[in-house]
């Protein structure tokens, strides 16, 4: 009867651990992704280069970073989510992605266009290893940068 008694409980006791641990991985997983990817445009706009960011769930739309110095003449515009981790570097249109961290999404992605390093975070805009504050609407002029 004692053994019958054990083996109820060992039972009980992993049903219990076992939706514990999938209530648990399904929350942590929400949290995951509950803020959504950057979504990033890479468009022509008058020969001139655009990267347009977009981050709807903090609330940033229509950043605007181009490259006057670096006249394209093809009619690109390509659209990127930045949700699924892969191998880095890999490229993009205008340059290549060097980091990326989509742990908890939106995550961070550091990218190299025309020479200058640009990185999306959370908190904040960095380019070129100087901090900017996100400001929707905000269109930033970034000219070509001198050889070392």
């Amino acid at each position: 009867m004692k053994r019958k008694h054990l083996l109820l409980r060992a039972g009980l006791i992993f049903a219990a651990a076992l939706v514990g641990y999938i209530v648990v991985f399904k929350w942590i997983e929400h949290r995951r992704v509950a803020k959504g990817p950057w979504v990033v445009t890479f468009a022509i706009e008058s020969t001139t280069p655009t990267f347009i960011v977009n981050q709807f769930k903090l609330g940033l739309h229509g950043v605007r970073i181009v490259f006057p110095d670096a006249n394209l003449t093809t009619n690109l515009t390509h659209t990127m989510k930045f949700n699924q981790a892969r191998p880095v570097p890999f490229d993009v249109p205008f340059g290549k992605c060097v980091f990326l961290d989509l742990l908890f999404l939106p995550g961070t992605v550091a990218l190299e266009l025309f020479g200058h390093e640009i990185q999306l975070m959370p908190r904040v805009l960095t380019i070129d290893k100087v901090e900017r504050p996100w400001r929707s609407g905000e269109t930033i002029e970034l000219r070509a940068t001198v050889p070392k």
